[in-house]
């Protein structure tokens, strides 16, 4: 942290053990400190009431247990939530709260920006300024539980159910960070979420994917979105690096996968670009003999993209030929469009916000 002090946040509790220890605590308070941070949702120490009253000054002299600022906050009409973060050094990022009837998904960031530059996506617009850590992660689920009133973690029916790394930037390319935030999301004594409720999305880094199958086993979900090595090249421009084939042997061997537990192809319907009847039998040979399952997502416009979204008509043709085939291929429902809920375009607006605001009060 800026001032000095350690932020407990994210740290592995063997990490945090030692930390504790170094302040002459004795191993036992990094447990207590464990359980009020990820089972009660504690945001300072003096709420820490297990904790001698005399030695909570202490440990706030040394060390932090901060989350990132939410610098904003829209709710759409239809539930949906969507905070902007803004970081400790002022950096910015999004997390969105996606409810539905029996359960609800968390879409987490992994950067800030990113690096693919995907030509529909509007976080691809947008630089990669630095990865986050895995405290930087860990708070955003924090900052969810915290609005939705969801604390002690281990107890009751929770509307947060399920967690998606589909929001800015490339998982794989930030696993260093991203692994361990999962794992203290997934242990019994921390956040509690199963590795079966969490879905680490990924645009195609192939050398990462066989890592992230045996180091966490948690669901995968592939941005596909085109069948055809020219097109994909400039939608997902990685595909020129690791193009379809070698996308999906490494798909095929993911370790985990039967007809009960499939790998999730994401695929955008955009209007005539990769939403033609070809396609999507073609979409259906490519992925034959991998447990597999659709999520076609009609595309969600920003200022100045060149594409538009398929026709519903169209895209039930494309689902309707997925599903003939022994597929589920549920089309996406648009969430929060009332507030820019598409990955980026929050951020997007509180840049340009940023920029015009610097250049009315800049000297003429």
């Amino acid at each position: 942290m800026s001032d000095g002090r350690t932020n407990l946040i994210g740290l592995p509790f063997a990490e945090l053990t030692r930390e504790i220890e170094s302040v002459g605590e004795p191993a036992y308070r990094a447990r207590q400190i464990w359980h009020w941070l990820y089972d009660r949702g504690a945001t300072d120490f003096e709420s820490m009431t297990s904790i001698a009253k005399k030695m909570r000054p202490r440990l706030e002299e040394r060390f932090t247990i901060k989350r990132p600022e939410i610098a904003e906050t829209l709710v759409a009409s239809d539930g949906t939530r969507k905070w902007l973060l803004r970081l400790e050094d002022g950096n910015e990022v999004e997390t969105v709260f996606i409810p539905e009837a029996d359960r609800g998904a968390l879409c987490v960031s992994s950067q800030v920006g990113c690096t693919l530059s995907c030509s529909f996506c509007r976080t691809g617009t947008q630089k990669l300024v630095r990865n986050l850590t895995a405290g930087e992660i860990i708070g955003q689920v924090l900052i969810a539980r915290d609005a939705l009133g969801e604390w002690p973690s281990t107890e009751g029916r929770k509307l947060f159910t399920n967690i998606v790394m589909m929001g800015m930037g490339e998982p794989l390319y930030n696993f260093e960070n991203v692994a361990p935030a999962l794992r203290l999301v997934m242990s019994p004594e921390g956040i509690a979420i199963s590795r079966r409720r969490i879905t680490l999305s990924t645009s195609g880094v192939v050398p990462m994917i066989p890592r992230a199958g045996a180091e966490l086993g948690v669901n995968l979900a592939v941005s596909l979105h085109a069948v055809r090595d020219d097109i994909r090249d400039k939608l997902v421009p990685i595909n020129r690096k690791w193009p379809i084939k070698e996308l999906l042997a490494a798909c095929r061997e993911y370790p985990g996968l039967h007809n009960a537990r499939r790998m999730t192809f994401e695929y955008v319907m955009l209007k005539g670009i990769n939403d033609s009847a070809a396609d999507a039998h073609e979409l259906v040979r490519l992925v034959e003999g991998i447990p597999a399952k659709f999520n076609l997502i009609p595309f969600n416009p920003w200022p100045g993209v060149v594409y538009e979204c398929s026709a519903p008509a169209t895209i039930e043709a494309f689902a309707t030929i997925l599903n003939g085939s022994g597929y589920s291929a549920p089309v996406r429902t648009p969430r929060g469009r009332d507030i820019m809920a598409a990955c980026g375009q929050l951020r997007s607006e509180s840049l340009r916000r940023r920029a015009s605001a610097e250049a009315v009060s800049a000297p003429a």
